[in-house]
């Protein structure tokens, strides 16, 4: 395997962890505020599930495979 693709897992590992530690913070945060923190939670979790059913439909979308039946 190539230096630079076990550099590219590395740094998108550290990333993901990274944001997953921030929403963790982002939720306790916004848990512990008392009532107002359910404000914060409902609107980032509707973001989240958009977020999530639009990556899922452009990875399962056939249409945009464009360059699948090119010869290499």
């Amino acid at each position: 395997m190539p230096l630079d693709r076990i550099v590219l897992y590395i740094v998108g590992g550290l990333a993901t962890l990274a944001s997953l530690l921030y929403v963790i913070a982002l939720l306790v945060g916004a848990i512990t505020a008392g009532p107002w923190g359910f404000v914060v939670i409902l609107p980032l979790g509707i973001t989240a599930y958009i977020v999530y059913r639009i990556i899922m439909e452009r990875l399962s979308s056939r249409e945009d495979d464009y360059y699948d039946s090119i010869e290499k």
